[in-house]
């Protein structure tokens, strides 16, 4: 390399080939040094990238499968409270059969009438595969057909009991059916029929009965010749007696320490039923009385001769 220095001399540099060379082979090198960085960079870049919308989609895969998981949940719990509600009716419907079984045997034992006219033992006939294997699940359909045989052995009860009501009917006058003694030895009306204060809750609400407060023990007394058609415990009424009159009378006496009676036993009038008490959704001592006529509530003072 040659320079012109100030004096007018000229300078001469003298570089090797060797020193050229290396100079290349370094700016070689750092030129390749830069792209592969730069490469680098842009490489690692792009796996950020790639993993974040791989990221996303498992975030969005996660979500789905906690919708699916949630859905299967909900589904499940619906088929758990509809088999319930299967399960829950189908043992009303047996509790109720077994129960106007009992009450249709006891009455053809009483009226002497021919049992095998008036049959309450059956079995309901049934039938199905031979092959269905124990544990398996109920559909929808077997637990609507349960129901529906459970329906028809019902109404098949209930038909007999009709014609046997009405046969019993023909034994004795609509006099003695009416209700019409004091329920009670003892006692006086503490809270009437109709719209009251409801006493638990202080709203407004309907009272299908008469309340007679009396002291505890005294007897409950039954206030027309009847049938018990239902002597046990109520949630709301503690324990209670009812009775068929026939001519579509019926009577309840609700809120009894105990009964003394059972399901198809023939009382006279005023036969002890039980006793006073405060069972049930009670304040205090007392019997819950009512009166239906033909299915219909009506106002138990109109039947009695005090209070």
């Amino acid at each position: 390399m040659v320079s012109a220095s100030t004096s007018g001399r000229l300078i001469a540099f003298v570089v090797g080939r060797s020193v050229v060379t290396g100079f290349v082979v370094a700016l070689s090198v750092l030129a390749g040094f830069g792209i592969w960085g730069a490469y680098g960079t842009w490489q690692s870049a792009q796996l950020a990238l790639e993993l974040e919308k791989r990221s996303n989609l498992m975030s969005a895969e996660r979500a789905q499968q906690e919708l699916d998981v949630a859905s299967l949940r909900a589904q499940l719990k619906a088929e758990q409270e509809k088999s319930m509600v299967y399960a829950r009716t189908l043992g009303q419907l047996q509790a109720r059969m077994t129960r106007l079984d009992a009450l249709g045997s006891r009455l053809v034992d009483v009226a002497a009438l021919d049992k095998s006219e008036f049959d309450f033992g059956f079995e309901p006939a049934v039938g199905g595969l031979r092959d269905v294997k124990p544990g398996m699940p109920v559909d929808d359909a077997i637990a609507q057909q349960g129901m529906a045989q459970v329906d028809d052995h019902l109404h098949q009860v209930d038909v007999q009991l009709t014609a046997l009501d009405y046969m019993l009917e023909s034994k004795r006058s609509q006099l003695h059916a009416r209700p019409h003694a004091w329920p009670t030895t003892g006692g006086w009306i503490s809270s009437r029929f109709g719209p009251r204060i409801d006493p638990f809750t202080g709203a407004q609400a309907m009272h299908y009965g008469v309340d007679i407060a009396n002291r505890p023990g005294a007897p409950v007394l039954a206030s027309s010749r009847g049938v018990v058609s239902f002597a046990g415990k109520m949630e709301d009424f503690g324990y209670v007696v009812d009775l068929e009159h026939g001519y579509g009378y019926k009577t309840r006496y609700a809120h009894m320490s105990s009964v003394s009676v059972k399901i198809g036993d023939v009382v006279e009038e005023k036969q002890k039923l039980g006793l006073v008490g405060s069972t049930g959704h009670s304040t205090g001592p007392h019997i819950h009385y009512e009166v239906r006529r033909d299915g219909k509530l009506v106002d138990p003072r109109t039947f009695l001769r005090r209070g």
